[in-house]
């Protein structure tokens, strides 16, 4: 069965252009590395009447808006390769890049597929 990394971040609604700028960026890399699959995903229909809310979930504040991500690995040993190699990949340094989102805001955590249908 697969891996998954997941992610859910907020992102200010005016930063969402380059947020995706740097979101295709790193799909190139971390599927140039070995990554199965790569997605960012933008809050569309957020609104709904059951469950939890993702914006309540994050606390998202008005002209803010919830990013959902996640990268596709053939294994965890298949990510932690993967990843090693593309946090050495001087392509994806950011210093002197301002972040389009708060880093503090940001869920992360790797997951073992249950199900695959």
């Amino acid at each position: 069965m697969s891996y998954v990394d997941g992610f859910v971040l907020v992102v200010p609604k005016k930063k969402i252009a380059l947020y995706k700028k740097i979101a295709r960026k790193a799909g190139r890399i971390w599927r140039e590395h070995g990554a199965l699959d790569y997605r960012e995903c933008v809050g569309d229909d957020l609104k709904v009447k059951f469950g939890l809310p993702f914006p309540k979930l994050t606390k998202a504040k008005a002209g803010e808006t919830v990013v959902f991500s996640w990268i596709v690995y053939k294994s965890r040993a298949h990510r932690d390769k993967v990843n090693a190699k593309v946090m050495a990949d001087r392509r994806l340094k950011m210093e002197g890049t301002e972040m389009p989102f708060d880093m503090k805001r940001m869920a992360y955590g790797g997951f073992k597929t249950m199900v695959a249908a």
